[in-house]
């Protein structure tokens, strides 16, 4: 709870001019207005040939300049759109020119009057009524203004990564560059949807809280049902629901949703996430490669405006498609001197020991995991651009089919970007018998101390047994995805709202 004294003398000063507005009858915090245009509509509106005598509009936004000139005042309004000039006259507001002198930058204000072009050659609204829409307590730490190539007006003053995510409703005001990288997220999900509605993929959802998680290895957030008197635990992945879906005949489905998994935090991974999930029936992992080389370019174009190349901080990243196919077992080998089918769990360890990793950290890896460290030390950083990591050993995935050529192999592929997974898909394990002894599998690995192994699921099983089709299913990390189209370094900067530790006295 804010006191006096932890304001400030400008937080006090606003709040003083707010006892002064109410003191003159002015609502300090209005219901609505009817706004006509926004500022680049306005701008766009005006033409030399108006003169003095342009159209009238009505504008709101926030007061980002103001500028007193004892009986006129200018500042600028910014909305969605941009920012437009606002001229205000003492002698055409009347007594309303009263509140002029009470406003303060971040104010929301509704402006309504004629455009003029100003002697400097700036469209401007001649002010004729002005309404107080929001009054603002607290300054935006706004700091310098800069002027970008592109005319944008860009602000210093919030430039601490973990205080952007925390307040990101202070660093969406101040940052209008911000704003877009989330314009961008909403139009590259819709593109997603557009897509594969198109291919007559049916959208669903599945349930968030499940008596029993699956479909990938992590640890899960687990609560309690109390009129159940049950744990459940939030999902973290929509696989396992969805294959059921399958089953009772729906044979194209998607669902674009929130994932959470209780791990570490890093510049690519959140603890909740969004996923894309699909599955199509009678297809394999070859068909779901193709879709991707369909659908990323698709989303990188919407997102650059046509181009199918991306510049990174590191590199330039081409979405072209076709693009290349490595064995993982041959890449780790061909990398590491490492044959993962016949080396030993002490070979392994060895050799990731020597390329530098801890060795009290490899002691706590075995089997399928000390494979996956093989890839993710050797293997996965050389894979800068789009490239399909496949054919996987059938220890590293449980929910895969066998490959049909490979003996020891699934028809599994990972898509590589930037050294990092962004796309994991299987062609589909559809024997009930093959799943049980996979399950029976992890869960030997779950007693034996692997925690993210995945749990028996005597329900899954049930449904296969009724018969599932050849299925080519597949998850796909939006935030990661939007990561890459945007240019952005952390996974913190596309989720408006990212995990972070509680501040400060301000409890759990």
């Amino acid at each position: 709870m804010t006191t006096r004294l932890d304001r400030t003398y400008v937080e006090e000063s606003r709040r003083e001019k707010r006892a002064r507005l109410e003191a003159l009858g002015i609502p300090p915090f209005a219901y609505r207005y009817q706004r006509t245009h926004l500022a680049a509509e306005a701008l766009a509106l005006y033409r030399d040939t108006m003169g003095e005598d342009g159209p009238t509009v009505a504008v709101a936004g926030r007061l980002v300049a103001l500028r007193s000139q004892g009986k006129t005042a200018f500042g600028h309004v910014e909305d969605p759109s941009g920012r437009i000039q606002v001229y205000f006259r003492q002698d055409q507001l009347g007594p309303g020119f009263e509140l002029v002198k009470l406003l303060d930058l971040d104010d929301h204000l509704g402006v309504t009057g004629i455009l003029f072009r100003t002697k400097r050659g700036e469209v401007t609204v001649r002010a004729r009524e002005l309404q107080l829409l929001a009054k603002s307590l607290r300054p935006l730490p706004r700091g310098k203004t800069q002027l970008t190539e592109a005319g944008q007006v860009t602000y210093g003053g919030l430039q601490a990564p973990e205080l952007r995510y925390r307040q990101r409703y202070a660093d969406l005001a101040v940052h209008p560059e911000v704003r877009q990288v989330f314009v961008a997220r909403a139009r590259l999900i819709r593109f997603i949807r557009h897509f594969l509605d198109q291919r007559e993929f049916l959208e669903v959802e599945t349930p968030i809280l499940q008596p029993l998680y699956g479909g990938a290895s992590a640890r899960p957030f687990t609560t309690h049902h109390h009129a159940l008197d049950l744990p459940l635990y939030l999902r973290i992945a929509d696989e396992l629901y969805l294959k059921r879906l399958i089953v009772g005949g729906f044979e194209r489905v998607y669902e674009i949703g929130h994932d959470f998994r209780n791990e570490g935090m890093d510049r690519s991974h959140n603890p909740e996430f969004t996923m894309l999930e699909l599955y199509q029936a009678y297809a394999d992992y070859g068909d779901m490669m193709l879709l991707m080389e369909e659908l990323i370019p698709g989303v990188v174009g919407e997102v650059t405006g046509g181009g199918l190349q991306v510049t990174l901080r590191d590199s330039a990243i081409d979405f072209t498609p076709p693009w290349p196919r490595v064995d993982f077992v041959e890449g780790i080998l061909a990398h590491s001197g490492v044959h993962l089918l016949t080396a030993t769990d002490r070979q392994m360890r060895e050799r990731l020991a020597a390329a530098g990793r801890p060795q009290e950290e490899l002691e706590q890896l075995s089997g399928a995991r000390l494979m996956d460290e093989m890839a993710r030390v050797f293997l996965e950083p050389r894979l800068v651009q789009p490239t399909f990591l496949v054919d996987f050993p059938r220890a590293l995935s449980p929910l895969a089919k066998a490959h049909r050529s490979k003996p020891g192999l699934t028809e599994r592929f990972e898509l590589f970007v930037n050294g990092k997974e962004l796309v994991n898909a299987f062609s589909e394990l559809n024997d009930p018998d093959d799943q049980r002894a996979r399950f029976e599998d992890q869960a030997g690995q779950r007693a034996a101390g692997d925690e993210e192994a995945q749990p028996y699921d005597t329900d899954y099983i049930r449904a296969m047994a009724y018969g599932m089709p050849a299925t080519g299913g597949l998850g796909l990390g939006v935030d990661r995805l939007v990561m890459l189209v945007t240019g952005q370094q952390s996974i913190r900067d596309v989720i408006l709202f990212p995990a972070l530790r509680p501040e400060e006295g301000q409890g759990s």
